[in-house]
């Protein structure tokens, strides 16, 4: 991937895992763009009218109230 990461189309496969969740794989180099890490913890923001569903960095309560 080159340029900016987030304009790329990246297409990947919705896989279900064990019973009631399922899971979509987000490539090596998003993550370290996002300079996320293994096991962090990040949320998700879902917008049913739009179809949407945003990943985020998580924050606790205290530093997120911060900005």
């Amino acid at each position: 991937m080159s340029g900016v990461i987030l304009k790329d189309k990246i297409t990947h496969k919705l896989n279900k895992n064990g019973r009631y969740s399922y899971s979509v794989i987000i490539p090596k180099e998003v993550v370290k763009k996002f300079g996320w890490r293994e096991k962090q913890k990040l949320n998700l923001e879902i917008d049913l009218r739009g179809k949407k569903i945003i990943i985020k960095d998580w924050l606790p309560a205290r530093k997120a109230k911060k900005k």
